[in-house]
């Protein structure tokens, strides 16, 4: 996934820019997480913006229900992982799996569904 938004989003990376090349790499960028925490940050994503997060892009609460059910959709002994590592105000922190300035990403694998919601930014 990390590979086909790079080629799709790389005219929006800064020129020059270095970041995970291989599958490996994006995969040791990777925490798995438990389903309460991909709920968290599913809804961030969906809501915040990584380069400017004080913009919301959508309504938090909806957000969180979509989050939410997808979560419970896919089932609690769900895989997920993330590259997340502190999403707080004075922090904000993750391991990069693409080139942007800005990603951040969960992914959830469960029975025969996979869900993954990146977002990228550049600022």
């Amino acid at each position: 996934m990390a590979a086909e938004a790079e080629e799709a989003w790389k005219q929006y990376a800064v020129e020059g820019a270095v970041g995970p090349d291989t599958p490996v790499e994006v995969d040791d960028a990777l925490l798995q997480i438990d389903a309460e925490r991909a709920a968290e940050f599913l809804t961030y994503l969906a809501t915040y913006d990584l380069v400017f997060p004080g913009a919301g892009r959508r309504d938090r609460a909806h957000a969180r229900r979509a989050a939410e059910r997808v979560v419970r959709l896919l089932g609690y002994e769900t895989a997920w992982y993330t590259n997340i590592i502190d999403l707080s105000l004075g922090a904000r922190a993750w391991n990069p799996v693409t080139r942007h300035t800005f990603d951040g990403v969960v992914a959830g694998n469960g029975g025969s569904f996979t869900v993954v919601l990146l977002q990228v930014g550049e600022d």
